[in-house]
């Protein structure tokens, strides 16, 4: 979530988060989605966040990553597809000072032992903006309601790119994990 938040520039928090979703599969005591989509509204710029419990298939090759839609073109992981492209081209040069530790959570331990605020990678501040992200899509969620997958939901008005990611979300269902769709709920969180 951080390096979602961060590609999009002044990224605090959204103007508005959709999120819907819901636990699918075994049944047990648990009661957090194994299945979410979330959607952060930025102005011109959204935020959607896919979360896939159950066996996935990655998208675009990716499994946990960001994927960024760009005007000039996408960016899969490492790779930046110009737009009509099917070739990656090299991404553009980005400066970025890194701390210590191979992976953020490295970094936080090493800056922790360290006691050099310097040493981190992002202020905490910025892990506040990204966790407060989570917990309004998780409000969002439980503020919902249940609603049938058939018919489909309007609560995205016209929104293509929702649209777009709540069809992969019943592919992931229906396809990869053999659920019947129709007389089957999820959770619509409020807006």
């Amino acid at each position: 979530m951080d390096v979602a938040r961060w590609a999009i520039p002044g990224a605090m928090l959204p103007r508005s988060v959709i999120s819907l979703g819901g636990r699918f599969g075994p049944k047990d005591q648990g009661q957090t989605a194994n299945t979410q989509i979330a959607i952060f509204d930025y102005g011109q710029t959204q935020l959607i966040f896919e979360v896939r419990g159950l066996p996935s298939e990655g998208l675009h090759g990716q499994e946990v990553g960001n994927i960024y839609h760009l005007e000039a073109g996408t960016i899969y992981g490492a790779d930046f597809y110009p737009k009509g492209s099917k070739e990656p081209a090299p991404l553009p040069d980005v400066e970025a000072k890194l701390g210590p530790g191979e992976d953020n959570f490295a970094n936080f331990i090493a800056a922790v032992r360290s006691r050099k605020v310097s040493d981190l990678n992002a202020d905490v501040l910025e892990g506040h903006y990204s966790a407060a992200l989570c917990h309004l899509a998780n409000i969002s969620y439980r503020l919902g309601e249940q609603v049938p997958f058939n018919p489909r939901t309007r609560a995205f008005g016209d929104d293509k790119e929702a649209y777009e990611t709540l069809a992969r979300m019943e592919e992931h269902l229906a396809k990869e994990n053999g659920f019947k769709l129709d007389g089957m709920k999820y959770q619509l969180g409020r807006k």
